[in-house]
């Protein structure tokens, strides 16, 4: 890596700055994944740049088609697809409540002698603990895979992806976007174990008012 790529060690404004910097370990990470992004081709900059959010849009397409494929299945299985998608953002308010107590400083303007991110890097305030990205997707995912689990192949690579170029991109650390996995997959799984026997009966019971008194076979 040639030292053009480096940029000076970043001013960080006053009061933005987190109470614990991440370790040696946590930069040296995301240093490796950094400068072998910038030693990759600029169509897998523009490829990670629109993935990062249309890997999104396919996750959430993609656990719409698996809740309207299950629309007509036994109450159980409609309940757990329709608490999947609640679940989603229920993941997503946890991560955002998690950045403000964290208030880890995103490592593009942390990390001293960092290559310059390849996504513009978010406005200071905007935190890295955990990666929101990384959340969603895994959680869609996950989501997914409980209705639809012939679709494992397609949305857990692309949740990984997905979080992956939030690291490759420059905005969060590696160990961002494992928490936000970790944390996005563990909502949906309680979320939907915890409220299934209250969904179920009041999927049933609207099913019966809209006259779906049998699944489809």
């Amino acid at each position: 890596m040639s030292s053009d790529l480096r940029s000076d060690p970043p001013g960080v404004p006053p009061g933005s700055a987190p109470d614990t910097p991440p370790d040696g370990l946590h930069s040296d990470l995301y240093l490796d994944v950094t400068d072998f992004a910038h030693g990759t081709p600029d169509w897998m900059h523009s490829l990670a740049g629109y993935g990062t959010g249309g890997g999104l849009l396919i996750l959430a397409a993609l656990l719409a088609a698996a809740c309207w494929r299950v629309r007509r299945a036994e109450p159980g299985v409609l309940a757990r697809a329709l608490l999947g998608g609640a679940a989603v953002a229920v993941a997503y308010g946890v991560s955002e409540a998690v950045k403000l107590v964290v208030r880890e400083e995103r490592p593009c303007r942390a990390v001293a002698g960092a290559p310059a991110p390849i996504a513009p890097c978010p406005e200071p305030g905007d935190w890295s603990f955990p990666s929101n990205h990384a959340t969603i997707a895994a959680a869609a995912a996950v989501a997914v895979v409980l209705v639809w689990r012939a679709m494992a192949w397609l949305v857990l690579p692309l949740a990984a992806l997905t979080a992956f170029s939030r690291v490759f991109l420059g905005v969060h650390y590696p160990h961002d976007v494992v928490a936000g996995a970790l944390l996005g997959a563990a909502a949906v799984l309680l979320v939907t174990r915890s409220a299934a026997g209250p969904a179920t009966a009041l999927t049933d019971r609207v099913r019966t008012r809209l006259g779906y008194t049998s699944p489809a076979s």
